[in-house]
């Protein structure tokens, strides 16, 4: 093989960020590797050089997400530092809009359809919401001191981050952003 060859090569990162886009947009019965060449405008051998299958692509997505959604989102929630509130405010805006493929809505209620039907992917998806809540309940301590009022707080603004994104509703003329920035308010109070 020459450099050449080897630099034309589909980066192993764009298999994973194009499945991670089909199981958002289709669900899991949709990341076909077939598909996902296709896609890519590349022949499906190159992604043998890759991966040894669908499953190990399958992992590999589920390893990206888990690290996005958790590391990523945290690090990125810590970076500029502030009180709590303000990286609870921070963390409202990640976790509201979201910033690409990996925080969208859609991603995470892909996955969490997936759990519904194997195993393996709903323990994954219990950790990452246990990772979650952790963060959360860290936050919320250093608010409130009653277990109690930290472990409601931290565990209703997960719920309602979880419906936000499972739910469709219709809050009439109000703004969406300016309607979470009510919640939070109301978490945080």
């Amino acid at each position: 093989m020459t450099l050449l060859m080897a630099n034309a090569r589909t980066p192993r990162d764009n298999w994973i960020t194009a499945g991670l886009r089909v199981l958002a947009e289709g669900g899991v019965d949709a990341v076909r590797i077939e598909s996902l060449a296709r896609e890519l405008g590349v022949t499906k051998g190159g992604f043998y050089g890759y991966f040894a299958d669908r499953p190990a692509l399958l992992g590999e997505m589920l390893d990206v997400w888990e690290r996005d959604v958790t590391d990523t989102v945290i690090e990125r929630t810590e970076a500029d530092g502030g009180d709590a509130r303000t990286r609870l405010g921070r963390l409202f805006r990640i976790a509201a809009y979201g910033d690409g493929v990996l925080t969208d809505i859609t991603t995470d209620s892909a996955v969490r359809d997936w759990a519904r039907r194997d195993p393996a992917v709903a323990e994954r998806l219990r950790r990452v919401d246990n990772r979650r809540l952790a963060y959360l309940r860290a936050l919320f301590g250093e608010l409130f001191t009653d277990a109690d009022e930290v472990e409601i707080r931290a565990s209703l603004c997960f719920m309602v981050w979880v419906a936000n994104r499972s739910l469709d509703l219709d809050h009439g003329s109000r703004d969406p952003a300016a309607f979470m920035a009510g919640i939070q308010r109301f978490l945080v109070a």
